[in-house]
């Protein structure tokens, strides 16, 4: 099949639906089928098999900023695109969003695919309705990343949907050379915003072991006040922005991996991407988090909100050897239940159900 995928979020920024876009494209083409993404670029494209559509303009979303592209040049580059590839069949994430996922509805000239990732409510589905439940019929095959998903995209939009998953690409993950350390790391990236909770884990600093050394990645609007808040604190290493690659080897070396989000967490990709690479997980306590790692097995959870009960689990698990190593064990094999390579198949089945 010639297989088009289109992300409404630009795909030379940081984020967990870029990534699946991305990877899942690597591997439909490792299985023989010719794939080109299509979305949003601020600079080159981060492979050449990208149809660059223009720059993104940040736009509040769920409780964040999301570097869509709702221009008109962008809706023209994208129809022109469409028309040029003549795919076989076009892949929307989250199709709803403005932008170039939309177009490919609104302008439909393909079999279309759609997957929801967001939960926790939508003021654009309620103040929309009736407009997006007519735009959301023009898909052939609905999909979810989580049941949680699925619930938000079924109360707004009605139809039925498919739960999948986010997938992990483990071969690439258990390829690459770990960050050099000189200390056990607990590591964090996000964007620093309150529903990340960053916040808590810098709150939970005075419960950590003095020799800890905290990683943080990426940037926000909190990270100047963040920053302030431990200023003086040598445990803290602000790392900016990094690359995907950078990311992966910190995630290898790293000791435990934090996730202390508030809510607004459909599936958590960066859970699996931390188990995959060996790192033992402390998270909240979140639906879409306890989705993919089990609590007690695969991560230790903690009640969102709280830096004291956040501090005890990450000590706890950086004091215990034998705790640590029950958790990566735990979490590499259950990393592999939502490997890339079976989400994949998955979507050529419905892939193969839009065109039929």
């Amino acid at each position: 099949m010639r297989i088009g995928i289109i992300s409404p979020y630009s795909l030379t920024l940081p984020g967990g639906v870029q990534g699946q876009i991305l990877g899942l494209a690597r591997v439909l083409r490792q299985k023989g089928h010719e794939t080109r993404v299509l979305g949003p670029c601020d600079g080159p494209p981060p492979d050449a098999a990208v149809t660059p559509l223009g720059n993104s303009l940040p736009t509040l979303a769920n409780g964040s900023m999301a570097p869509i592209a709702p221009d008109i040049p962008a809706q023209i580059r994208t129809i022109r695109a469409l028309r040029d590839e003549a795919f076989d069949v076009v892949h929307l994430h989250e199709p709803l969003a403005p932008g170039p996922t939309a177009t490919a509805m609104f302008f439909k000239t393909q079999p279309l695919v759609g997957t929801f990732h967001a939960a926790g409510g939508s003021l654009a589905y309620e103040w929309l309705r009736p407009g997006v439940r007519w735009l959301v019929q023009r898909l052939d095959v609905r999909c979810a990343v989580s049941e949680d998903a699925k619930g938000m995209a079924h109360s707004a939009l009605g139809g039925d949907y498919r739960v999948v998953f986010n997938g992990i690409e483990v071969e690439r993950m258990a390829a690459t050379r770990p960050w050099p350390k000189t200390a056990p790391t607990v590591f964090f990236v996000g964007r620093h915003e309150p529903r990340k909770g960053l916040g808590v884990l810098l709150d939970a600093l005075p419960h950590l072991p003095v020799d800890v050394k905290v990683w943080i990645a990426g940037d926000g609007p909190e990270t100047r006040p963040l920053q302030a808040k431990v200023t003086g604190d040598p445990r803290v290493e602000w790392l900016g922005r990094i690359t995907e690659e950078e990311k992966a080897a910190r995630l290898v070396a790293a000791d435990v991996f934090c996730a202390p989000s508030l809510r607004g967490e459909s599936f958590g990709i960066v859970l699996l991407e931390a188990m995959a690479a060996g790192a033992a997980l402390v998270a909240s306590d979140l639906p879409g988090y306890a989705n993919v790692a089990r609590s007690g097995r695969d991560a230790v959870l903690v009640p969102p909100g709280d830096p004291e009960e956040l501090g005890k689990a990450i000590s706890q698990v950086l004091s215990s050897p034998v705790r640590h190593q029950e958790l990566v064990a735990s979490g590499r094999e259950r990393a592999e239940h939502f490997s890339m390579q079976r989400l994949a198949d998955l979507y050529i089945d419905y892939y193969r159900e839009a065109v039929g």
